[in-house]
């Protein structure tokens, strides 16, 4: 590493702007002596710091985060900025100074923004910093520094709570899907492959993305919604078995009663007869009061 400018420890000014993407301006190191502190206010431009070491603070539009090491804080444009290292354990940080058309987008898809400048990686830390400091290395290769800089932005995507979130909404958001096909087409055939194909998921993926969500398979589930209507009819004398069966998607009667007899543990008929005796003495219960 080159000798100490400005404070710094390595700066190189590069000035690239070949990409249609990226554009990189300024690159370097800094090994910061306690308290050391920095104000910025940037036009048009941001600047990336990855803390190898270390921590210390910084604030952007009147707050204050606390930061430590392996963390990766966010200099925004045109917004002033003041960061400084802490008394006894001062950070260790590489910076790379840059712009281009889609770097909020890029950095917004790791959850990096003016409003949340500081992303921790849930994974590979190591290496985001690793390419960090390989930019260092062979600041005088353009496509080199740029092609990490692609790495690093992946690396961020892929390991951000910010993805994790979103997956996580999306698993909801199919389960919801799942529930509600089912509780719309109950009384119909229904096959797995039909569910996934509607979602446009494979059937295996949504398979596990349920079980994991609800507890249930996606045939227990079809199962237990469909008793509980079946439940719901029963209670209604006027309806007989037979047509239970076909409104809770049974093609027989034969074939309905047995899953209803293997889930509560009793034929339709008999579950109904206990239902009409439980309401009976309710209201005769209710009577005697």
């Amino acid at each position: 590493m080159a000798g100490r400018l400005d404070g710094c420890d390595f700066c190189k000014f590069v000035n690239y702007e070949d990409s249609d993407d990226f554009y990189m301006y300024e690159v370097g190191r800094n090994k910061c002596d306690p308290l050391y502190s920095y104000e910025h206010f940037v036009r048009n431009r941001i600047i990336l710091h990855f803390i190898i070491k270390g921590k210390g603070i910084l604030r952007v539009n009147d707050c204050q985060y606390d930061i430590h090491e392996h963390q990766i804080f966010l200099i925004p444009d045109n917004t002033r900025s003041f960061y400084q290292a802490d008394k006894d354990d001062p950070w260790e940080y590489i910076w790379i100074h840059i712009g281009g058309p889609k770097i909020p987008q890029i950095l917004k898809a790791a959850g990096l923004t003016p409003d949340n400048p500081v992303y921790t990686p849930l994974d590979h830390s190591k290496q985001i910093e690793d390419l960090a400091m390989d930019i260092l290395k062979h600041y005088k290769r353009q496509y080199y520094c740029v092609g990490n800089l692609y790495k690093i932005c992946d690396y961020m995507i892929e390991n951000s709570s910010a993805k994790q979130e979103k997956e996580k909404n999306n698993t909801l958001l199919y389960v919801k899907n799942v529930i509600n096909y089912i509780q719309l087409k109950y009384s119909e055939p229904i096959k797995i492959d039909t569910i996934a194909m509607s979602l446009g998921l494979n059937r295996s993926y949504l398979t596990r993305l349920f079980k994991e969500a609800t507890g249930y398979s996606l045939q227990e589930y079809l199962l237990t919604y469909r008793m509980k209507m079946a439940v719901k009819f029963l209670e209604d004398a006027t309806i007989n078995i037979n047509e239970i069966a076909m409104r809770v998607g049974y093609g027989d009667t034969f074939t309905f009663s047995k899953a209803f007899k293997r889930h509560f543990g009793s034929a339709p008929t008999d579950y109904r007869k206990t239902l009409l005796k439980d309401s009976i003495a309710s209201l005769t219960k209710l009577k005697e009061t």
